[in-house]
């Protein structure tokens, strides 16, 4: 996948300035496809001269007026073929699993720390997630029912969310085979 096509769903999802969709790849998008803001500008002028997107100036009071983007109709015709063509399974480039076989070489207790920090951010992505499935999925101001949109958005959410549980999971299983290796108490839970 291509920024590019990012950009579009993101559009079609709703329309934006560059600021306002680099904040989306920050919040959300960004957990999928990631990209600096510096890299989302740029792209975006390349689709706004291809013709892909329609811009329009939005007047501010106090503030520079600024330039909203939505996707134009060759912006949505490319979109749809890429939709159309196949891609292949991703593979996963896991560099911590790869030290973590490499332990065997050198002294697991020092991989410790470092597990435990992964730990943590997945630990914290998770409840992220979950905190953003019970404000736009399951809380009191929760739309019901779904469209179709936020169906797809919601089932894409319950995709990190299990990939996050795996992830913890593994990794305290990671940290108690490190731990009795290291012939060290694992912390208790």
């Amino acid at each position: 996948m291509a920024l590019e096509h990012a950009i579009l769903v993101s559009l079609l999802e709703k329309p934006g300035s560059g600021y306002e969709l680099a904040r989306r790849f920050d919040r959300s998008i960004g957990y999928f496809w990631t990209a600096t803001h510096q890299q989302i500008y740029r792209v975006l002028k390349r689709m706004e001269s291809e013709g892909l997107l329609a811009v329009r100036e939005v007047p501010q009071q106090g503030r520079p007026d600024k330039r909203e983007y939505s996707v134009a109709g060759p912006g949505r015709t490319a979109l749809n073929q890429w939709l159309h063509e196949p891609i292949e399974p991703e593979s996963i480039r896991h560099e911590l699993a790869v030290k973590i076989r490499g332990a065997a070489f050198d002294d697991p207790a020092a991989l410790i720390r470092e597990v435990e920090r992964h730990h943590q951010v997945h630990s914290d992505r998770l409840a992220h997630y979950l905190a953003g499935e019970l404000r736009d999925f399951a809380g009191p101001d929760a739309p019901a029912p779904l469209d179709a949109g936020q169906e797809l958005q919601h089932v894409v959410l319950r995709g990190g969310i299990a990939y996050e549980r795996m992830t913890v999971a593994w990794l305290d299983d990671v940290l108690t085979t490190l731990h009795r290796l290291a012939g060290t108490p694992p912390p208790s839970a």
